[in-house]
């Protein structure tokens, strides 16, 4: 696969998580809000905000990649604040829920979390410390190129934290639907499907300026020279 080809499906790829995060915020903001944020502020503009965050992870992460071999550091910590910031933005109802619960005092009733929320959360903070620390290879390079390299690790806690995450909204579902329906309108069909359908039309404007800036660039372009690995391994052959 070509350089550029490689680089246009990171952004494809970039661009389906951030849709992702918006998804969660959808869910999260019909069954999960806690009682005491229902029909406030933080509730109406919860989905709105989520859908600018999800541009932002977009732009961040499709513009990391002109950046990875000229300044690999800023790379990386742009790529990771992208995926970083929406994940807590989108949790924080759960983690507000998990504080309530956790005191003594407080009776948890319609703020109780699903144990699949809290295999969630520990699934989405063991993905997200594969990808920033790249271990275990980073203890023994060569030695887990393949079986158990970070990257492999990575993918299953994040599809076993996705699994226990629908396990959790169902079950959010199934406990709260009748008192939401009480306490708080229902989200409309038109609603959702407006918000998910302007943030794809964003997403896939942002991935086209990045695609077209990529097919402009000269062939010298640092971005069009490979990764940094495959930069190094070319300097060592020669």
């Amino acid at each position: 696969m070509s350089p550029r080809a490689r680089h246009i499906c990171y952004f494809l790829d970039y661009g389906a998580l951030s849709l992702y995060s918006l998804a969660c915020a959808l869910t999260y903001g019909a069954y999960a809000m806690p009682s005491s944020w229902l029909n406030s502020n933080l509730h109406q503009l919860f989905v709105p905000a989520a859908a600018v965050n999800s541009l932002l992870c977009t732009f961040l992460s499709c513009y990391s990649r002109f950046l990875e071999l000229e300044n690999p550091r800023l790379s990386k910590v742009l790529r990771t604040v992208a995926f970083a910031y929406p994940f807590f933005f989108d949790n924080l109802p759960l983690f507000y829920r998990l504080l309530l619960c956790s005191r003594g005092s407080f009776s948890c009733g319609q703020e109780a979390l699903s144990v699949n929320h809290s295999y969630h959360l520990l699934c989405a903070l063991l993905t997200g410390f594969l990808f920033a620390s790249h271990f275990p290879e980073c203890l023994a390079p060569g030695r887990f190129d393949y079986i158990g390299h970070s990257h492999q690790l990575f993918h299953i806690c994040a599809v076993l934290g996705t699994h226990f995450q629908l396990e959790a909204v169902l079950a959010d579902m199934g406990a709260r639907r009748a008192w939401l329906s009480a306490h708080s309108p229902p989200s409309s069909l038109a609603a959702t499907v407006a918000t998910m359908g302007l943030a794809v039309a964003g997403n896939l404007l942002i991935i086209a300026i990045f695609t077209i800036a990529l097919l402009r660039a000269p062939q010298v372009c640092p971005l069009l020279q490979g990764t940094q690995s495959e930069s190094l391994g070319k300097a060592k052959g020669e």
